[in-house]
């Protein structure tokens, strides 16, 4: 079976960056199958539904190796934090005016 492992990206609905400090590991998407009665789609593989949380990325690898799995390794994107105070808003070297 063939796994990627990597730690997820914040979500775009909130600004914190909660749940994203654990590494995951779930396989790749396999090949969807419709019901032909229903219609509804589903997958014949049940381990599609596998996700594992690992607290650091050589946990994820040792666990993948031990049971022979192929893996690939997803390093995460770091983001630029520039920390700026609410007063900046309000300075007088301001480059743009202050309108409502």
């Amino acid at each position: 079976m063939k796994v990627r492992i990597f730690r997820p990206a914040k979500t775009a609905m909130q600004s914190g960056v909660g749940n994203t400090h654990a590494w995951l590991l779930e396989p790749e998407p396999s090949r969807k199958i419709a019901d032909p009665l229903m219609g509804w789609s589903g997958a014949a593989d049940t381990s599609s539904q596998l996700r594992l949380s690992f607290d650091t990325k050589d946990e994820a690898v040792a666990w993948a190796t031990g049971k022979g799995w192929q893996y690939s390794v997803e390093e995460p994107k770091q983001r630029a934090v520039r920390p700026r105070a609410y007063s900046d808003n309000f300075a007088f070297n301001r480059v743009g005016r202050w309108t409502h």
